[in-house]
């Protein structure tokens, strides 16, 4: 009896002991493939922090409550799932996350709290202890492109653990985040003078929202919205704006550390150019917000999935690209979908340029993609008069070589020249040239833009909008992109939308409908709040 006890123990522990790899790659291609050079070791007491994701349990159950969630014949249309039962149908075990908490601990890996639904465990050790771990070597390389040098794994990680992981999240800095914001020209890139009411007739944040919504009644109250950063705020530049601009500032701002990350931008060695001009022009948009909640963080895993966590923000934007990584984001921007939650996208400001025009993670399905436009109004804070297309919006086919999703499908024609096969973006936009007026760095300043702009006002007017559904006892519009491209197909389209039909942003035009420097343009008002309420 003992003799099979004792063997039966070994079995066990052999089973749990051999190493086992993750569902997805972590060695960068020029890595792989030679081309990046190897020039050193990091220190082995260098502190490193990761995100290691677990998978979602029955995916193909998901995806039929997504369907149903988001059909206007489904009985289930917007009937959306609470935070709590999101991670109980489709979240890790609670066995399997604790299981991984324990492997952490014993390799002397330093876990940080908990995910309330489990998703993703933020760990910090030193270089010598994740090497271990993970049975890898990390290296110092040249970067092939960049001047710099870079670090990374010499091989794909394995764990002693005896369940799926993921991805981690960390074991390389080869693609290094960076925000949308351009600084630059106060006359505007293209060239007409600006018609707004700040300094030098730059917008503020006031203009833009007498432009896209032009009443008073709608201001966003008891919405949250959620901001993605990768880097921390000064809230003295935030006051500063709304003083110099003459608005007062009555919503709160509540900061969120991820990876150990400082929400506060310390001065003097402080750029929060980025986080400043969100928290700016989303409360512009909807000044009367319950909150809004800035998540920092190193690791895009960490902050997307607190924020779907929290489930507190129905509204969310990003305006900052990196590493492309469908595989490990999808089963996060799911949970947003299932919960009803809006995540906008910047998509980048250098034209088809850069990375052929759109930065991860825009050119996702499951997000919704701001392009950036050239706003003209009547006057300083006047109704909206004119609009074209942003010479520098990104807009175009995946460069990820992200599938076309069913809804897109229709609109692909001779004359917007999209991908057939390809996700195609933006979906939308907004002004996002360079006659914007922001407070940032310890001062205010004219000249900036990007579609960075975009993405923020467009968080504030879904918070309008869900205000709007709350009052009439609706639930929130959610995923904005099946009902956008609803909206599109409908007769009543050119009054939802500013449809830009002059613009060029190096390879595309905009024209008419939906186009890949614009999408479908930008908001109209009460009209375009009204239907996504409706959803038709």
């Amino acid at each position: 009896m003992r003799a099979a006890l004792l063997a039966a123990l070994l079995v066990t522990l052999g089973a749990a002991s051999a190493p086992r790899l993750t569902l997805t790659a972590h060695v960068p291609d020029v890595v792989e493939s030679g081309i990046a050079r190897a020039v050193g070791v990091p220190a082995p007491t260098q502190l490193m922090e990761l995100a290691i994701s677990l998978p979602l349990r029955n995916e193909s159950d998901l995806r039929r409550q997504l369907n149903a969630l988001y059909d206007p014949a489904n009985p289930a249309f917007r009937q959306y799932l609470s935070a709590a039962e999101f991670t109980a149908r489709y979240g890790p075990s609670a066995a399997d996350y604790n299981a991984l908490e324990r492997f952490a601990v014993a390799h002397h890996l330093q876990a940080h709290a908990p995910a309330a639904n489990r998703r993703v465990l933020d760990v910090e050790g030193t270089v010598a202890d994740v090497e271990r771990a993970f049975h890898v070597t990390l290296r110092w390389y040249r970067h092939p492109t960049e001047g710099r040098n870079f670090f990374a794994p010499d091989r794909e990680p394995t764990l002693d653990l005896d369940l799926p992981v993921l991805h981690i999240s960390g074991l390389d800095d080869y693609v290094l985040p960076y925000a949308h914001l351009v600084r630059g020209n106060p006359l505007g890139s293209d060239g007409h003078p600006p018609t707004g009411s700040g300094p030098d007739g730059n917008f503020i944040g006031s203009d833009i929202r007498a432009a896209y919504y032009g009443g008073s009644a709608l201001t966003g109250t008891g919405q949250s919205v959620g901001l993605f950063e990768y880097a921390g705020y000064n809230l003295a530049d935030v006051t500063k704006y709304f003083a110099s601009v003459g608005q007062a500032l009555n919503v709160p701002i509540v900061g969120v550390s991820l990876n150990g990350a400082n929400p506060n931008c310390r001065v003097p060695k402080c750029d929060d150019g980025e986080q400043a001009l969100d928290i700016e022009e989303a409360i512009s948009m909807a000044p009367g917000l319950k909150q809004v909640v800035v998540y920092v963080g190193h690791r895009g895993e960490s902050i997307l999935n607190q924020m779907a966590s929290d489930d507190t923000s129905k509204q969310l934007s990003c305006s900052w690209g990196w590493d492309p990584n469908p595989t490990v984001l999808d089963p996060i921007f799911e949970e947003f979908a299932a919960q009803g939650q809006t995540f906008v996208v910047a998509t980048g400001d250098d034209g088809y340029h850069l990375k052929q025009g759109v930065v991860w993670p825009a050119d996702d399905q499951l997000v919704t993609a701001v392009g950036g436009t050239d706003l003209t109004t009547a006057g300083p804070g006047g109704p909206w008069q004119a609009e074209i297309g942003w010479s520098y919006s990104g807009g175009g086919p995946s460069p990820d070589e992200i599938a076309i999703p069913a809804y897109q499908v229709p609109f692909i024609n001779a004359k917007n020249a999209g991908s057939t096969k390809l996700r195609n973006v933006p979906d939308i936009a907004g002004d996002a040239d360079t006659d914007n007026y922001s407070c940032y760095d310890l001062g205010c300043w004219t000249g900036n833009g990007g579609t960075s702009y975009a993405a923020p006002v467009w968080a504030g007017y879904i918070a309008l909008a869900n205000e709007l559904a709350a009052a009439s006892d609706r639930p929130p519009v959610g995923f904005l992109n099946p009902t956008l491209y609803s909206l599109g197909a409908n007769s009543k389209y050119p009054t939802l939308f500013h449809d830009e039909v002059i613009g060029f942003n190096g390879k595309y035009y905009a024209v008419k409908g939906f186009d890949l420097v614009t999408g479908f343009g930008s908001p109209n008002g009460d009209a375009l709040l009204k239907a996504l309420v409706s959803g038709h």
